[in-house]
């Protein structure tokens, strides 16, 4: 049995989940040497920290996002509405379903509460695609392609053609400003890739935080019009609330409460 001290051996446990994305109960007392008892207090205290949320069978990663620029300077910022939206999009997820993430900071906070469920993944995200190689319920599709080392997406013409011979249900992207003219990110390359997951969706769901109203960035991803859900924390104004729905937005607000959509644990 593991001799490590308790706060060692948690420091431990977090690090081979955060890797992982998601492990099973039954490993992870394999590979800290302990007994599956006290696997079950160190992940009891991971979950009051907000790092880890266990579920049937196991336990997912819900901590800071990965180490790149992307993330560490979105994390800081507007976090909880981040994971306020992801915890509503969740809700529209079915088990079986084919959906589309991109990889934004908000897309890859839903990810870490789809890892549990069992989907078709379709992602040209490299953080998004690692969370879902850790279990093997999963139908995962990575788009190819040059890949940005910023945000550790792939872009491009080759991540362009792939998605013209893909079709999903659902595509959750995220923007990094919104006006009354659309939706808008920064990365020209980007856009393009986003506009083909657009075409290559039944439904189009935009993610964003209330900051992103009101602003717009260097290139346009899509009109209002071409988003079929837009979903949101409570801080939107009412002004935008009235726009997005004279424009045909189903618009869907996220509860201040993050009520986690996976079962509870047994």
């Amino acid at each position: 049995m593991s001799s490590l001290p308790t706060e060692e051996r948690r420091a431990r446990l977090l690090e081979i989940v955060r890797q992982q994305g998601f492990a099973s109960l039954e490993a992870l007392a394999a590979a800290m040497e302990v007994s599956p008892s006290t696997i079950r207090r160190d992940l009891d205290s991971l979950e009051d920290t907000g790092e880890a949320k266990r579920t049937h069978g196991g336990v997912f990663y819900t901590g800071p996002s990965p180490k790149l620029p992307h993330f560490e300077q979105r994390q800081r910022f507007e976090w909880e509405k981040k994971k306020q939206i992801a915890a509503c999009a969740a809700e529209l997820v079915q088990d079986g379903d084919t959906i589309l993430l991109d990889g934004g900071s908000t897309t890859y906070e839903l990810a870490q509460r789809l890892v549990p469920r069992s989907l078709q993944i379709v992602t040209n995200s490299l953080p998004v695609a690692t969370l879902f190689t850790s279990v093997a319920n999963h139908d995962l599709v990575l788009i190819g392609g040059y890949v940005h080392q910023r945000t550790g997406v792939c872009l491009g013409p080759y991540a362009n053609q792939m998605l013209t011979e893909l079709s999903v249900r659902r595509a959750f992207l995220s923007v990094a400003g919104i006006s009354e003219r659309g939706c808008f990110n920064s990365n020209l390359l980007l856009v393009e890739t986003e506009q083909a997951m657009i075409r290559a969706a039944d439904e189009v769901i935009v993610l964003a935080d209330s900051t992103k109203f009101g602003h717009q960035s260097l290139a346009l991803m899509c009109e209002l019009t071409e988003i079929d859900t837009l979903i949101v924390d409570s801080e939107i104004s009412d002004s935008w609330r009235d726009k997005l729905l004279s424009s045909g937005v189903n618009l869907r607000i996220a509860s201040a409460r993050v009520t986690p959509s996976e079962e509870p644990r047994k």
